[in-house]
């Protein structure tokens, strides 16, 4: 593999933790030039300040140069900045070196991409990420168009890897996709934070507290992933009889714990369908 360059336009949090991601994979995929481009020009110097990356001073320059044209900007700012690249796009297209447009705007199916770019279909593909991408944890789920070719896509899974688990899904799934892992970090910060909030109540210094929430959430998810386990069954281990943990799953499932979190996940893939 040469070196390739990488295009992100938007300069956010989002975009910033795939960039960083991907610069850590750089030996993966045979080195990697990164650069931003952003209506806000400061940001865009600060995120590339930051990974001593380059900025295109126009979404059009971000375009004539990546490989890959990371779309970083919100669902309704991508039709602006697709109208703004499209002539570059079918240019190269036309000459046989098209670049990957890589998106993550919730609700903007890859056909819908397609048609705004023109002429021809270009290669497209979507992924959803989540937050924890900023600390190299994330779960980003991809999705390509037929015309990103095996080696591309295989090359793109490899450097998203720098900001965590990527799972290659049919695009159909995106939408229940971000009702899950797009929207579910922030469910999971509600239920540390209550965790916490738990624990003072009970008596722990709200530093002890939050601690204690944050890291027995990460060790439970950690003992999902690593024994296979289904959580009803690792939930049933620590559910002694008459112990102090039923007692504790009894008062949120009167709470409607369970059902409440489906209806929050439903509520966020619902949302999703109709940003489409």
């Amino acid at each position: 593999m040469g070196t390739i360059t990488i295009a992100c336009i938007g300069s956010g949090n989002m975009g910033f933790a795939l960039m960083k991601g991907i610069a850590a994979m750089a030996g993966a995929i045979g080195g990697v030039n990164i650069g931003f481009a952003d209506a806000d020009g400061q940001k865009a110097r600060a995120a590339a300040a930051k990974l001593k990356a380059a900025v295109y001073q126009s979404n059009t320059e971000a375009a004539e140069k990546g490989d890959y044209i990371f779309l970083a900007v919100k669902p309704q700012v991508l039709a602006g900045a697709l109208a703004e690249i499209a002539p570059v796009v079918r240019r190269r297209l036309t000459a046989g070196n098209a670049p990957v447009l890589v998106s993550m705007a919730a609700g903007w199916p890859i056909e819908k991409i397609q048609t705004a770019v023109g002429e021809g279909a270009a290669p497209v593909a979507r992924i959803m990420p989540n937050t924890p991408a900023l600390v190299s944890k994330g779960l980003i789920a991809l999705a390509v168009s037929p015309q990103v070719s095996g080696e591309k896509a295989a090359e793109l899974e490899t450097m998203l890897k720098g900001a965590g688990a990527v799972d290659r899904i049919d695009e159909s799934y995106l939408n229940a996709v971000t009702g899950l892992s797009g929207s579910g970090p922030a469910f999971a910060y509600l239920f540390i934070e209550a965790l916490a909030d738990g624990g003072v109540l009970a008596g722990l210094p709200r530093d002890k507290a939050l601690y204690y929430a944050a890291q027995t959430v990460l060790g439970s998810a950690a003992m999902v992933m690593e024994t296979g386990k289904h959580p009803g069954e690792l939930k049933d281990m620590v559910c002694s009889p008459g112990g102090t943990t039923i007692a504790g799953v009894a008062a949120l499932e009167a709470g409607a714990f369970h059902s409440t979190v489906m209806q929050a996940v439903e509520a966020a893939w619902r949302r999703s369908t109709e940003l489409a």
